[in-house]
């Protein structure tokens, strides 16, 4: 067994200045308890009672190249010497642009900013500056950062609690969200194109966005049906809708060009975070010249004191020039399908009703009945409780999961770490 007694004493000391002793509500959740870390070196973390990780967490998803990766290191002090914040332009944010231009379909304008929210928020204003119009539709269970209009329907007391497929209920996420924000949203269950077809018909003139995660990966890891996707691009074309995608999660994971590349979907406009710095403060967003011009005429407005400073921008160049030169995509999808499939023949010889959905470079394991989730409703059949049980035994046994059961591949994950977690997640599986 491990012991966390250095991490518990830190704990209580950082309950006396820090809202529970942490700065972000999931980190309360680790197991035992929020922990502490010391260090971090390509598929490994460390923790500051001396235990080893072998980690598929990537900090939540942004370390695609690892942890503490010496090129992007070197690129961070090297130009971090020149300056930290200028409060004004330099050269590598041009360069910086220049790059995701070349790679992301929708790049033809962009900024930078510090994280996904409030790139999502930035859209959205583009969105009903352009089009006159106040809604956006979104979809439940997809996670659009923590802001007050997208704080809901990411969570439910029950399936049944949601009510209809075409009038869903909706509920906020946290207590303290102002009166009247959940008019701002349409929402409705993920991967159903002739409903939202149907609601787009009956009220596309309220309708300025339609947002959605490409893959859906904050609650599952779930793939969109065959044209789906390209419903949603021909309903936003068809009447003056801004299409947005958030690849926060997908952008870089899936290609260079993220999830829009991959599947062929050009949306309006992108929010790319977590994975362009491998884990520096950058998030951009990212879109066509026609949505995009309203930022550049100042018509909409968007300002940050800290978006593009020289470290983060140093980082995500490099991140993308060792992504450019090693090109792991091909390698990253077949070490994520070796995964899936070595955890769920370990999940068939233990006897486990485990669900392994997803792309490869990204997937989710849930113990359900169901044989595929389609949508939101369909993850809320899972038994929680017992993933909570796998994710602190694989913990325990050395392996480091996201306790919604959700696995990231990194660039640095070798075959050999993927026999690890394998023979791993056997074991645990035959003692929970």
């Amino acid at each position: 067994m491990k012991t966390y007694q250095k991490s518990a004493e830190l704990l209580e000391r950082a309950k006396k200045v820090l809202a529970s002793g942490v700065s972000s509500e999931f980190r309360k959740y680790n197991h035992p308890h929020a922990l502490f870390y010391t260090h971090g070196r390509g598929s490994r973390i460390y923790d500051v009672d001396g235990n080893e990780y072998l980690d598929f967490t990537l900090s939540q998803g942004p370390l695609i190249l690892g942890h503490s990766h010496p090129e992007v290191l070197k690129a961070v002090a090297e130009y971090s010497q020149e300056g930290q914040l200028f409060a004004g332009q330099h050269i590598k944010e041009i360069e910086l642009a220049e790059k995701l231009n070349q790679l992301i379909p929708s790049a033809e304008l962009m900024r930078f900013c510090l994280d996904g929210s409030e790139a999502v928020q930035t859209a959205f204003r583009v969105a009903r500056a352009k089009t006159g119009k106040q809604k956006f539709l979104r979809f439940e269970g997809h996670y659009h950062g923590w802001m007050d209009n997208v704080c809901w329907g990411i969570s439910t007391p029950s399936v049944e609690a949601l009510g209809s497929r075409e009038q869903p209920n909706v509920f906020p996420w946290t207590q303290g969200l102002p009166e009247g924000v959940e008019n701002e949203f349409i929402i409705l269950p993920w991967n159903d194109i002739e409903l939202v077809r149907k609601t787009v018909a009956e009220r596309g003139h309220e309708i300025a966005a339609i947002i959605t995660e490409p893959v859906m990966c904050n609650n599952g890891c779930i793939e969109p049906k065959p044209g789906f996707l390209q419903g949603l691009r021909d309903l936003c074309s068809e009447n003056d809708i801004a299409l947005i995608f958030d690849e926060v999660i997908t952008g870089f994971r899936l290609s260079l060009g993220g999830a829009q590349a991959y599947f062929g979907i050009t949306p309006d406009l992108s929010i790319f975070a977590k994975a362009i710095a491998s884990g520096y403060a950058i998030s951009a967003i990212a879109g066509k010249y026609e949505w995009m011009q309203l930022i550049e005429q100042a018509k909409v407005i968007h300002a940050g004191t800290m978006n593009a400073g020289n470290p983060t921008v140093a980082a995500a160049l490099a991140t993308i020039s060792v992504l450019e030169k090693e090109q792991p995509h091909e390698r990253m999808f077949r070490l994520g399908k070796m995964l899936m499939a070595g955890l769920q023949q370990a999940a068939a010889k233990t006897g486990q009703a485990m669900l392994v959905e997803g792309m490869g470079p990204m997937f989710a394991t849930s113990f359900t009945p169901i044989e595929k989730t389609n949508d939101y409703r369909d993850t809320l059949a899972a038994d929680k409780a017992k993933l909570g049980k796998f994710v602190a035994a694989m913990h325990e046994e050395g392996v480091r999961v996201i306790g919604r059961g959700l696995w990231y591949i990194s660039a640095v994950h070798t075959d050999e770490d993927i026999e690890t977690a394998i023979i791993t997640a056997e074991k645990v599986l035959a003692q929970i």
